[in-house]
């Protein structure tokens, strides 16, 4: 596996692994116009942004095939997406031990908003729950989240 940076040069590749994995997964925990607004806060701007502001991450296979992909930014950590028949084999895992540590070089806990379908997941690395949102999408469906928090090291 190798992980690394990604360029200009992958914002297509990133693009389609998270409208894959958006398309695949979250008509299983939400409503169509809230697979819609995922769809649309994710959008090929806002992520070519933050390339641009070499925040986003790559994880490939050893063919060179994007598996996954996450950002940070301070001590946000956020993005993070495995191609769906790469999950359940411990790449998210991998992509969360890159960034936990690339944000504990600098701040003692680390932040990020949790969809339904990756709560679990980060509860079972130790974040909890400090705060529920919601907001209602264009299309009238209320969009539900956690925001997460994880001590890295005493303060």
């Amino acid at each position: 596996m190798k992980y690394r940076k990604a360029g200009r040069q992958d914002l297509a590749a990133v693009m389609a692994l998270i409208c894959d994995t958006i398309y695949t997964v979250y008509p299983r925990y939400y409503p169509q116009g809230c697979v819609d607004f995922f769809l649309d806060w994710h959008s090929p701007e806002r992520v070519a942004a933050s390339i641009e502001a070499g925040q986003v991450n790559l994880l490939l296979d050893s063919g060179g095939r994007l598996v996954g992909t996450g950002s940070q930014e301070g001590n946000y950590i956020s993005r993070v997406f495995v191609r769906p028949e790469y999950q359940g084999r411990g790449y998210g895992r991998m992509i969360l031990d890159r960034l936990e540590a690339a944000v504990g070089e600098a701040w003692s806990a680390v932040r990020l908003d949790a969809s339904l379908p990756a709560v679990r997941l980060y509860e079972r690395r130790g974040y909890r729950t400090v705060e529920h949102q919601s907001e209602e999408t264009a299309s009238g469906c209320v969009l539900v989240w956690d925001v997460m928090e994880k001590q890295l090291r005493e303060g």
